[in-house]
């Protein structure tokens, strides 16, 4: 498998193809359909937002609190499709990388593409594992949102599937 280190550049997409299994290594944020909908209210009401998102990789989970001793609690990807509405305006300004499960909507698969950007895909249902490749949580935004708030996480080796590019 190949290693990744994030923040991904256009340079990193490009040596990617779809199929190929990575294991990522660095920083993400995490966003699920209730952050996503602010993020977009910021963008329409003129607002900045919380944090930059340009260059960055957005995992859809919502995390369940973590037990004494864990850096963070089952953290398994959330479907994708549901932020599909979101999605191409976050690339155009300048996401480059999202995580999650499932299929992307043909807009979404051509928005990808035209930023030169990727979605992988990880392992449904294995949240309690894919907790284990976490090295670091941190609230960044959205507090208030509870499990939906945004979190930034260091994946050490986090297992992930190109799945468009």
């Amino acid at each position: 498998m190949k290693r990744i280190y994030l923040p991904l550049t256009k340079d990193i997409i490009k040596t990617l193809k779809p199929g190929q299994e990575v294991l990522l290594n660095g920083p993400v944020l995490t966003g699920r359909d209730a952050a996503h909908k602010r993020m977009i209210e910021a963008l329409r009401a003129g607002k900045r937002f919380p944090l930059s998102i340009k260059g960055e990789t957005i995992y859809y989970t919502g995390p369940t609190p973590a037990r004494k001793g864990q850096v963070i609690g089952s953290c398994g990807p959330t479907t994708s499709a549901r932020m599909d509405p979101f999605t191409p305006v976050l690339l155009k300004h300048g996401l480059l990388g999202m995580i999650g499960k499932g299929e992307r909507s043909k807009e979404v698969t051509r928005a990808i593409k035209k930023s030169e950007a990727v979605y992988f895909t990880t392992i449904g249902g294995a949240g309690a594992y894919l907790s284990e490749k976490v090295e670091s949580s941190k609230v960044v935004a959205y507090e208030d949102l509870g499990a939906e708030a945004m979190l930034r996480l260091v994946l050490k080796d986090f297992p992930a599937i190109v799945a468009i590019r």
